[in-house]
């Protein structure tokens, strides 16, 4: 019988990252971060970051979008 190691993975922390026509989205902390977007500033547990953009994300129209 093989010996596997049984530790689990840590969790996944991801940033709230915005572009600039401030849309939002979730990146993985530990990963690159992506051409065009910025950290937000909150970051957390995958739900935790989608709460946080629910309730600061009002207007989905890209800011080009919008009335000035």
């Amino acid at each position: 019988m093989a010996d596997h190691d049984s530790t689990p993975a840590a969790p996944t922390t991801y940033a709230v990252v915005l572009n600039e026509e401030e849309q939002y989205s979730i990146w993985d902390v530990a990963l690159e971060m992506p051409d065009g977007w910025h950290a937000e500033g909150f970051s957390g547990s995958k739900d935790d970051c989608l709460a946080h953009i629910e309730s600061v994300w009002t207007d989905l129209r890209p800011r080009s979008m919008r009335a000035g």
